[in-house]
């Protein structure tokens, strides 16, 4: 035959696609082990998002069914075991989190409750601040309370004697902790799951000491001296912020300078984490193994970098007590280890595979912490710093040199610049996530405080307190509150900069995981292909970019109503509900300002019991009828009200006849649902429950038969 036979396979060229990738793959093979813990959150998260446990099991069920194939099919090829790993523990990761919701299980306050009780003190935290103690109790076989409660007590009821293990009486007004008001919002009742907190409140009357604490030494009570001993050499916010660098303890700074902070970027160094515990570490290694050296037979006979290393693992260990053993805080001390070790094996200690060793720790002893803004912020920006400086590109142009000083130092800044800057892009998607805003100037900001706060003020304090010893200290002191004072001066002058912070409404979770998706194949592969996460990271970017801010925001109460004026800001429903509700509303809406009143907005019509609301929005006019009082309201009059408007809003539970032509948001509704933001346009409804779905914690009123036998018998474990 002059023409031969050709099958498609021959056009086609077999597994051409599974070659290369394989072959990329081997190429990358040192970088697989960094994807261990992403794998584990992954299980992790989607047992966070699929809140029913026949969706838990459905994963659990496709993981092992993907584990299989890729074990009886793919297992020769290096794709096929990567599959076969990367399911398996995302399926450990979503066992993981369940057990552990299972295990931390404690019984709930159904109601808001005002009673005589007593209980044991767990512990205490000063928040000075806010003029008060923030209690932690043990109710023990107390019946009507939850085994561990949370109460803050005024300055002015408070003494000396309300110790961990002291014995107590009050009289407290609880309240269940608050879940979510809104679809995006802080939802504390998951963070008291986690703790064992099953309520919270605030002491009405004098406490009644029943019994004094033993008398022995405990870090929390040295923490408390420590940090009453710091604000009383510095005063002002000098102190405040000089206690949280030795401490931990927050609770003095003034929400003025908490507010500064985070908008000029420099929030991280309130939060004792990898830059604080470095700088212990760092100063403990040098200091030891300088001050060996001096002694010739020491250092000719002894390994002394083995011995500062050792007193370095003893220093980060006791600062992380000290500074009360956070989770951000053992996270970074568990990196320190891990860096000395590795010094010490002679390895290099600053790579990512470091980094996904503290993360795998912290996954699995504290797996609900990846949810959490303080885990998704500490490893972000050291995962985006160890990527840049691992760059080629970049490792060549700060790599050192024998040049003249003045080029070593600007290249130090420019180093210290660039590594700001990355840090702030990687960071902010998270704050944006997590609280609606982020600082734009930070970058700039940092090469001042970070240096300042690193090689200044820390080293400043400590020196003060070794000095306090003999009495010495008050130079030292002075010195360090000057160089405070000057961080807080530069916190206020950054973030009241014009455009210092940008604001975004409530993201979606698709969004996000994109960029986080995008940013994570960008920073752990090394080959070209890293590129490719710029893809879904900058889908994400402009599916928040083009997503439309809810026209209506409806707390979970249904107190609290805020409705946009079509001018960038909100007019609410109640202006005097408390800084709170109006700042977390607010964040929500990602506006930077404040609310006005509803009775003071032209398309508005208010009476003391309620406002009609006109909102000319998609082509036609919407009417929105709120109440805001608790007076009887005749059944005739609500009832034509309710025909009138295509939206109701209530506190209270309205009759049946009550028939809007759209929603009827009472208490009925809300209390199965949460809080709610309606986008007329789109005519799209967010809730709570739609957003966190019906977990454990979460106190919807279902008719699932499934969901409250589930939640029962959490409660009961």
């Amino acid at each position: 035959m002059a023409f031969r036979n050709l099958q498609l396979s021959d056009w086609w060229p077999k597994n051409h696609g599974l070659d290369r990738l394989e072959m990329q793959l081997g190429t990358e093979r040192d970088q697989l082990p960094l994807w261990v813990p992403i794998a584990l959150g992954c299980g992790i998260s989607v047992w966070f998002n699929l809140a029913h446990s026949d969706w838990w099991t459905a994963f659990l069920t496709a993981c092992l069914a993907v584990v299989i194939l890729s074990s009886g099919f793919g297992h020769a090829r290096r794709l096929g075991k990567a599959i076969f790993w990367f399911s398996l523990i995302a399926a450990t990761g979503c066992g993981l989190i369940w057990l552990r919701s299972w295990s931390v299980a404690a019984p709930v306050l159904e109601r808001p409750v005002v009673l005589f009780f007593n209980a044991e003190i767990e512990h205490v935290e000063p928040v000075l601040a806010r003029e008060m103690i923030r209690l932690t109790l043990k109710t023990g076989a107390d019946d009507k309370l939850p085994p561990r409660v949370r109460v803050n007590v005024p300055v002015e009821r408070a003494s000396p004697d309300l110790q961990p293990g002291a014995l107590i009486q009050l009289r407290a007004r609880l309240m269940p902790p608050a879940m979510a008001a809104l679809p995006g919002a802080y939802d504390f009742a998951q963070r008291a799951w986690f703790l064992g907190l099953g309520a919270t409140g605030q002491a009405l009357s004098d406490i009644k000491l029943l019994r004094k604490a033993e008398t022995s030494f405990a870090f929390s009570e040295y923490r408390q001296q420590l940090s009453a001993h710091i604000q009383a050499q510095m005063g002002g916010g000098a102190g405040a912020i000089g206690a949280t660098l030795a401490t931990g303890d927050r609770g003095a700074i003034s929400e003025e300078d908490a507010e500064a902070m985070r908008r000029s970027g420099l929030a991280h160094l309130l939060s004792i984490s990898g830059l604080h515990v470095t700088a212990v570490v760092g100063a403990a290694y040098l200091l030891l193994l300088k001050s060996l050296a001096l002694s010739p037979r020491l250092a000719l006979r002894l390994r002394l970098p083995i011995i500062a290393a050792a007193g370095a693992a003893l220093a980060a260990v006791g600062y992380t007590l000290l500074t009360g053993a956070q989770v951000p805080t053992i996270r970074a001390c568990v990196a320190a280890l891990l860096v000395l070790i590795a010094l010490v094996m002679g390895r290099s200690a600053i790579t990512l595979r470091m980094v996904a060793a503290g993360a795998l720790f912290v996954l699995i002893f504290w797996p609900e912490s990846l949810v959490g803004p303080s885990f998704q912020l500490s490893f972000a920006a050291v995962t985006a710093i160890i990527a840049l400086h691992e760059h080629p590109t970049i490792k060549a142009m700060f790599a050192l040199r024998d040049e003249k000083l003045i080029r070593r130092i600007g290249r130090f800044i420019l180093s210290l610049f660039l590594t700001g800057l990355v840090v702030e892009i990687a960071l902010m998607p998270i704050a944006l996530f997590h609280f609606h805003k982020a600082g734009l100037y930070g970058a700039l900001a940092n090469i001042i405080a970070i240096p300042l706060t690193t090689f200044v003020i820390m080293p400043l304090e400590a020196l003060a307190i070794l000095l306090d010893s003999v009495g010495l200290g008050a130079p030292i002191w002075w010195i360090c509150e000057q160089a405070l004072s000057g961080l807080i001066a530069l916190a206020h002058f950054v973030s009241s900069r014009p455009g210092a912070v940008t604001m975004l409404p409530t993201m979606s979770i698709m969004a996000f995981g994109l960029i986080l998706l995008g940013g994570l194949w960008l920073c752990l592969w090394r080959q070209k292909w890293r590129y490719w996460g710029l893809v879904p990271a900058l889908i994400g970017a402009a599916m928040i970019t083009t997503t439309r801010a809810p026209d209506i925001y409806i707390t979970g109460d249904g107190r609290h109503v805020a409705i946009h004026d079509g001018q960038g800001g909100l007019a609410m429903l109640r202006i005097r509900s408390g800084d709170f509700i109006r700042g977390m509303i607010l964040e929500n809406a990602g506006i930077d300002g404040d609310a006005q009143a509803l009775d003071d907005w032209s398309n508005a019509s208010c009476n003391r019991d309620s406002c009609l609301v006109t909102l000319p929005v998609g082509g036609r006019n919407w009417h929105v009828l709120a109440t805001r009082s608790g007076d009887h309201i005749p059944a005739m009059a609500l009832s034509a009200a309710c025909r009138r408007a295509d939206i109701v809003v209530s506190e209270r539970r309205l009759p049946d006849s009550c028939t809007p032509r759209w929603i009827k948001a009472d208490q009925q509704l809300l209390s199965r649902t949460g809080g709610m933001t309606i986008d007329l346009k789109s005519q799209r409804i967010e809730t709570v429950l739609d957003r966190t779905g019906n977990h454990q914690w979460m106190r919807f009123r279902s008719n699932d038969p499934i969901v409250q036998s589930e939640r029962s018998h959490a409660v009961d474990q």
